[in-house]
């Protein structure tokens, strides 16, 4: 199914990240919480679960910043599976006492895939050890490279690459030969964590599949300095021969900070992404559509244009647009997997440059409506602009939640909502809602904070904050047992089911 397609036929979906699900130890994961939720889903006539993400993340938690374009974060992996393999005892599967902590959390899971991959070793088990590589042969050119740069940051004490010794740092193949000797069982400990993820994961999408849930992920545009990407492919990425960035990545001022923001990623160097034939970009797509039906470009207008920040900045103010070569990248990738199923994040400072590059591959874009009701009707979110080839959101990930927004409206911007919608009788954020499942576009997506009636203490990010984001998380009390029967009257009644 293509992006055209997503939004041929009206649906609807839910935003929540995996790591927002219920369960032990700092965040959710890939065990029967996640299958839970799915079957919620398809009860509330849903069949889309957008998430952010899965990539392991640096310490800050930021699903895009992540160590790796290919890899999942191991601390999504269930426990569970590896107990009833005799990896871990019943009482290593008891969480700490730490409350929901992430970074006790992510300790206390790290450690428990420490141990199971002793234990695994211990064992001998020449049939999962055949698994493991096997799974190492499809995904060599990724997986090599990813879990010697995850043993050697660990070697480092978590150091960034570009402080390494200069032989590792460099890719020395000396250097590099006798790093994989040395370390040869972290190795193997990271391709087990990739393998583990990876398959459960599969199971995971299959259960979706048969509820009628598709997977709809997100590809952030940019990657993180501190990654196994830059590390290995140096040569894509504008840096110096010491591995530093001369230019970073960021958005001018706009709707979320007046400092615009300094996202600190470096850039691409395109021109050796186009010599090569987008190589890069093609693998990075093809393992995200492994993994997911659908899959959103964050930031596409960084395909047009991109925002290049002196590396000395400290705002995002002294940047400038450089053109990106975003018609020939998507001409690469329709040549090599047809038309495949992405959606633009086309929000922003939208030029008439990046509307032609979405609508020449018909890629369906953005529009939500917390941005629609601050001007007047010629505003391009409001409903009545709607087209069925776009995806409507109330809000997104980076958006406080409905009955945050709505508490910090102007008495001018709320009078012209309520005028809008009609003077709803329901109380926010159910006016909001219905609007999205009315709208004509395809397809309607929701924030679960939404659903749950949840204010401002329950946004997942503030663009621009580095502390203190992404750690929310549900409780399946909070869901009352008539809300699925309640949204899939919804659903029937706009359609969307």
């Amino acid at each position: 199914m293509s992006g055209a397609e997503l939004a041929e036929r009206r649906r609807s979906g839910v935003l929540a990240h995996l790591s927002s699900l219920p369960g032990p130890a700092g965040n959710g994961d890939l065990g029967h919480h996640a299958y839970r939720f799915v079957d919620w889903l398809a009860e509330g006539g849903f069949t889309l679960w957008q998430m952010l993400p899965l990539g392991p993340t640096h310490d800050d938690l930021s699903p895009y910043q992540g160590l790796s374009v290919h890899a999942g974060e191991p601390c999504y992996i269930d426990l569970h599976p590896l107990a009833e393999r005799g990896w871990l005892t019943p009482e290593e599967l008891q969480p700490p006492e730490t409350g929901d902590d992430p970074a006790s959390g992510r300790a206390w899971r790290r450690e428990r895939l420490r141990r199971a991959h002793q234990r695994l070793r211990e064992q001998g088990d020449a049939t999962t050890e055949a698994q493991i590589d096997a799974f190492r042969r499809e995904h060599g050119h990724w997986l090599e490279d990813y879990a010697l740069y995850a043993a050697l940051r660990e070697e480092q004490g978590q150091a960034p690459w570009w402080e390494w010794p200069a032989a590792v740092r460099d890719r020395d193949p000396a250097a590099l030969a006798d790093a994989a000797t040395r370390l040869a069982e972290p190795i193997h400990r990271h391709t087990f964590e990739q393998y583990l993820f990876f398959t459960q994961w599969q199971v995971l999408r299959q259960h979706a599949a048969g509820r009628g849930v598709h997977l709809f992920g997100d590809v952030p545009i940019f990657v993180a300095h501190d990654s196994a990407d830059t590390w290995a492919q140096r040569r894509y990425f504008r840096l110096d021969d010491k591995g530093h960035a001369a230019v970073v990545a960021g958005v001018p001022p706009d709707y979320f900070s007046a400092e615009g923001q300094r996202w600190g990623n470096p850039l691409y160097d395109w021109q050796r992404l186009q010599a090569d034939g987008f190589a890069w970009w093609l693998e990075r797509l093809g393992t995200q559509l492994s993994l997911f039906d659908f899959v959103r470009i964050d930031h596409f207008r960084g395909l047009s244009a991109c925002w290049a920040i002196p590396a000395e900045a400290a705002t995002a103010r002294d940047g400038a647009w450089e053109a990106v070569p975003g018609h020939a990248l998507l001409e690469a990738v329709e040549a090599h997997f047809g038309r495949v199923p992405l959606v633009a994040e086309d929000l922003g400072i939208i030029t008439e440059e990046v509307e032609q590059l979405r609508d020449r591959f018909a890629l369906p874009g953005m529009k939500v409506l917390h941005f629609a009701f601050d001007s007047d009707a010629a505003n391009p979110y409001l409903p009545h602009h709607h087209h069925q080839h776009c995806v409507v959101y109330t809000g997104t990930h980076d958006n406080d939640t409905t009955l945050g927004w709505y508490a910090g409206l102007t008495q001018e911007t709320t009078q012209r909502l309520h005028t809008y919608l009609g003077h709803p009788g329901e109380p926010m954020p159910w006016p909001l809602i219905r609007a999205a499942l009315a709208s004509v576009a395809g397809v309607a997506v929701i924030p679960l904070q939404d659903l749950l009636e949840l204010g401002s203490e329950h946004r997942m990010n503030v663009p621009g904050v580095a502390e203190g984001n992404w750690r929310w998380r549900f409780e399946w009390e909070w869901l009352p047992d008539p809300l699925a029967g309640q949204l899939r009257a919804l659903n029937e009644l706009y359609g969307r089911v």
